[in-house]
């Protein structure tokens, strides 16, 4: 490895000229740590380390002639091919070098976070991923609570054999995507010891309402909400007035939390007296409103779907952290209408919110 090949970019290294090192959601987590976004510390690992895997490991070809004989039409001829190419993945060793560069930028953020042997989120950051006009969120695998040098090089390895998840080899052949063309970055992130978790979408993700802010929340960690477990909590706010115009709680009936004797990620039932009770208090909803307003504004004014987490273990504000921020992809390319009106004030548009009888909290 050289300085032109680095194996490892921390956060506040990586850019928007980053992408194809990083990948999206590293580039993202970069940027919103230079514009001093509260985002948890971590680096990525390179797209670099990733092509050296395959060319020391001799699979590339491979991988590549397996893939060829997909037939997108055919569900058996994907689920063949991509657990032939992950098992090969994950069988193939780390070279020396990446491992090694890996395991020391770990022992480097623990050492700054005065952690030792510090849980970590492993998460895949794809070179085509939470880009405006695609969809491939989701498609790569997070792991959490990941602890010592080790477990995270084996987590970075599982991530690139993510890249070939059947969803994600159906998508690109649909999207046209060269197979060799997507690289995939791996982001190692300090852990969030999460109270509560959800989305953010600035504006309204049912009508696209840009004057908006909707904020989804659940116990714990955000596995609930993904796996389609519980139905969140759900706020609706506006942007200019900061009030919350409509909130609705629902029952939470499990959460994902940390098992302090195994370190393992579990899924708990939720104790009868905090199920149907709101996750996060109105002050963490200001909060999290005045951060996804900031993102937004950092981005240009591109709508953004947000990933948040509130750390049980940090004190207020300190405690509201934004995990992930993507393009929006449903409303983002239909024309913007402004929030104040054309002729209007800040102040006029608070009255007519007002007058209208909302009822605000």
């Amino acid at each position: 490895m050289s300085e032109a090949r680095p194996y490892v970019l921390w956060f506040d290294e990586c850019d928007e000229n980053s992408l194809p090192l990083v990948g999206g959601k590293n580039m993202s987590l970069g940027r919103m740590t230079t514009a001093d976004i509260p985002v948890p510390p971590g680096f990525a690992v390179t797209t670099h380390a990733y092509q050296d895997f395959l060319t020391e490991g001799e699979i590339k070809r491979e991988i590549l002639e397996t893939l060829a004989e997909v037939d997108p039409g055919d569900v058996s001829t994907v689920q063949e091919a991509g657990k032939t190419v992950r098992e090969l993945v994950r069988s193939t060793p780390v070279p020396e070098q990446v491992e090694q560069t890996i395991k020391e930028a770990y022992a480097s953020l623990c050492e700054k976070s005065n952690l030792a042997g510090m849980p970590v989120a492993v998460r895949s950051s794809a070179t085509a991923e939470d880009l405006p006009g695609a969809s491939f969120a989701g498609q790569q695998e997070t792991y959490l609570w990941i602890m010592g040098p080790n477990e995270v090089v084996e987590s970075t390895r599982n991530c690139w054999a993510s890249l070939f998840t059947d969803r994600a080899i159906t998508y690109r052949l649909k999207m046209g995507f060269p197979h060799e063309e997507v690289l995939i970055s791996v982001g190692v992130q300090k852990m969030v010891n999460a109270k509560a978790a959800g989305v953010i979408f600035t504006l309204n993700p049912l009508t696209g309402d840009r004057s908006k802010i909707v904020i989804d929340a659940n116990w714990g960690l955000g596995e609930s909400v993904v796996k389609g477990e519980v139905t969140p909590d759900n706020y609706l706010v506006d942007k200019v007035t900061f009030s919350i115009s409509r909130r609705t709680i629902s029952p939470k009936g499990v959460e994902y939390v940390v098992d302090q004797a195994t370190g393992q990620v579990v899924k708990s039932d939720v104790p009868e007296e905090r199920c149907e009770e709101p996750c996060v208090t109105d002050e963490e909803i200001m909060e999290l409103t005045r951060l996804a307003k900031s993102i937004e504004k950092y981005y240009g004014g591109q709508p953004q779907d947000i990933e948040w987490a509130v750390d049980r273990d940090l004190a207020f504000p300190g405690n509201v952290l934004i995990l992930q921020s993507r393009p929006e992809t449903v409303w983002s390319e239909k024309e913007a209408k402004p929030i104040v009106e054309p002729g209007k004030s800040v102040l006029d548009t608070i009255l007519d919110t007002t007058m209208k009888g909302k009822k605000l909290n």
